[in-house]
């Protein structure tokens, strides 16, 4: 198995990695990963931006309603697509 860089991580290793790699930009995606602390958290919006050629840190962007969070791929536990928000209803009156 190739490991992608020094940190010995191997994509292969990582579920839904693949799917950040070969996802159109503008996809919908709900990304779980690891934070500095080692806690697990979610990050839902679209993928708008893809590191992945950094020797070092590869990385996606993924920006919601909170604003853009940058992930470094080594962090990612699960990832998925997921569908648009659901149309807001109108008002009650």
């Amino acid at each position: 198995m190739t490991s992608l860089y020094d940190g010995g991580v191997s994509f292969s290793t990582l579920r839904g990695v693949p799917l950040l790699l070969s996802a159109p930009l503008g996809t919908r995606v709900v990304v779980r990963f690891r934070l500095d602390d080692g806690a697990l958290s979610d990050a839902l919006g679209e993928l708008t931006a893809r590191d992945d050629v950094a020797v070092v840190s590869p990385r996606i962007v993924v920006t919601g309603r909170s604003g853009e969070i940058s992930i470094p791929l080594d962090r990612v536990t699960l990832a998925k697509p997921v569908p648009p928000p659901p149309a807001r209803r109108a008002p009650r009156f």
